[in-house]
């Protein structure tokens, strides 16, 4: 049960059914409201909570249309100028705290600031270079803790918090620049 329908304050709303879904779900994304609808709930049901969440989800609308404007204002980051800037200070930082990682891979990620695997290879988002330097530190650093505790349960966050105080409150800094990575 999909359905496409056109809203009139908020333009085109993708009502999707899932079979795992426990709850409706609503993601608003650049061009469409995106709306989860359990496999046991109703398509009216489901129109009723949008409609209930309206405010929010106009606020969120002019929030991702900001968001979009200022990634249009960024300047153009050459792959290669991020290999050579990103590799060099996270090595620099796992020198510094000790830190040992196994291979660095440069991307352009429309989610993620990076991620580390089982086997301590690290992805870096190339976008990290339109941070501030103690913000795009600290994701260098909370990947470097992955190589150590592969989960964020409170034994990571202590160990982030070794390396960088205050990490919850920087964690949540990184909002502000959301916009870098769409």
């Amino acid at each position: 049960m999909d359905y496409l329908v056109e809203h009139p304050e908020v333009g085109t709303i993708k009502y999707i059914g899932n079979n795992r879904a426990k709850r409706i779900i609503i993601s608003v994304k650049p061009e469409f409201v995106r709306v989860v609808i359990p496999k046991r709930q109703s398509f009216k049901s489901a129109q009723k909570f949008v409609e209930s969440r309206l405010e929010w989800i106009k606020k969120n609308k002019a929030k991702i249309k900001l968001q979009a404007q200022k990634k249009d204002e960024l300047p153009e980051i050459d792959r290669k100028v991020a290999r050579k800037v990103l590799c060099r200070r996270i090595g620099e930082l796992a020198q510094l705290h000790n830190f040992v990682y196994n291979r660095i891979s440069i991307r352009k990620q429309k989610t993620r600031w990076g991620s580390c695997s089982s086997k301590d290879n690290i992805n870096l988002n190339m976008n990290l270079l339109h941070l501030p330097p103690e913000l795009m530190d600290y994701v260098l650093l909370h990947e470097l803790v992955h190589t150590k505790v592969k989960n964020h349960s409170k034994d990571f966050w202590d160990e982030l918090d070794t390396v960088v105080p205050n990490a919850r409150i920087i964690d949540r800094k990184l909002k502000d620049y959301q916009y870098c990575l769409i």
